[in-house]
């Protein structure tokens, strides 16, 4: 979708040219100005220089090209000064702003000189060596836009790559300290329940057993813990709160963070929130964490569109957003995908991701209530 609005943004600016190029012409000759009178040959020459902007983005090179032929053609006929000018200016910057330096100067570099060559012969430039000034700045002026442009843009998504590096590495170190805390209080609470369980065994059997019942329960909480803890592990992006146990009701606080990273996530909750098993609850904010650090990572995309939806049975998890720029497939031994998937199954619950037909990528996920707890 992205593709189509710049194509027909770039039509329009096309089509603009050449009205504009034409016209501007006009009033130029009309004033009495020097140079020829346009005529046929001369406005099929500004509206070709025009309407090539329309490809400017898939073949910037070729546009380049064809701008300096047909630009230089028609001011070495000799026909007045116009917006036939903006359009190679465009082209000129197209090439800087969206090829390397290097090969984008060479480029400029060998058109200016070609186009240069009518101010020796039009009647409407500066006469003289002076007319290679204002004619060299329709070249340099949009080549040290562009490169300013892309550099800008390269340096800012730099900035963001590497603001989201210092997010995964606190993400880890956090989990770090929750598995720290998980592991040490569940086994100083068995080890407690042990002693007092061989110390009472003998004597009185009956606390014993409800030591032993303590043991087994706060092991089983801990070891569920500690598995949704070391699943976060491998995948932790994102989160640079401090929170021991992420839930669906931070979903809020999710959006909030990745808006500040500059992705607008619109959260929508359907249906009433029931009391939901503490897996259930982690592994549903994980799926919408990871998704939408995919978002931020791999689409390009400014914006998300987040739905989770209650019921007595389970919790749906719906996670889209547009598609602008190349899928990027998940890489051998990629936890993106197949984590949140495996969380999903993991549950007995079901998971799908993949593109629509409709120029989105969506992730899908079901997490059953009463088969967790």
């Amino acid at each position: 979708m992205k593709l189509t609005r710049a194509l027909v943004g770039d039509a329009v600016l096309a089509v603009v040219l050449a009205v504009l190029g034409v016209v501007t012409v006009l009033a130029y000759q009309f004033s009495g100005g020097p140079g020829r009178d346009l005529d046929a040959v001369g406005i099929a020459l500004i509206c070709a220089a025009g309407l090539a902007l329309t490809v400017r983005r898939f073949w910037p090179y070729h546009v380049l090209a064809a701008e300096t032929v047909v630009t230089t053609a028609y001011l070495l006929a000799n026909y007045r000064y116009g917006l036939i000018l903006g359009s190679f200016a465009v082209a000129v910057y197209t090439v800087a702003r969206h090829r390397p330096l290097a090969r984008a100067a060479i480029a400029a570099g060998s058109a200016l000189p070609i186009l240069l060559a009518h101010t020796f012969v039009n009647d409407s430039a500066v006469s003289g060596l002076l007319g290679l000034l204002p004619g060299s700045a329709w070249g340099v002026v949009p080549f040290a836009v562009g490169v300013t442009v892309r550099q800008t843009r390269q340096a800012a998504e730099q900035a963001r790559a590497e603001a989201l590096r210092r997010r995964v590495d606190d993400e880890r170190l956090r989990i770090v300290q929750e598995v720290h805390d998980v592991v040490g209080h569940g086994l100083a609470a068995i080890k407690m329940q042990a002693d007092v369980a061989l110390h009472v065994l003998t004597r009185k059997p009956e606390q014993a057993e409800v030591a032993l019942d303590v043991i087994s329960r706060t092991s089983s909480e801990a070891l569920e813990e500690l598995r949704a803890t070391l699943a976060v592990m491998r995948q932790a992006e994102d989160d640079t709160e401090r929170a021991p146990t992420p839930t669906l009701e931070r979903l809020d606080e999710l959006r909030r963070r990745m808006g500040e990273t500059g992705v607008d996530v619109r959260l929508v909750i359907e249906g009433e929130r029931p009391s939901l098993p503490k897996v259930v609850d982690t592994a549903g904010y994980r799926i919408v964490q990871e998704s939408l650090t995919n978002v931020l990572r791999h689409s390009g995309a400014r914006e998300a569109d987040v739905t989770v939806t209650y019921t007595p049975e389970e919790v749906r998890l719906t996670v889209t957003n547009p598609v602008t720029a190349p899928p990027v497939a998940e890489r051998d031994g990629g936890l993106g995908i197949p984590g949140m998937r495996q969380r999903a199954l993991s549950l007995g619950g079901t998971f799908s991701a993949g593109p629509t037909g409709d120029g989105r990528f969506e992730v899908r996920a079901s997490l059953p209530i009463g088969g967790s707890r």
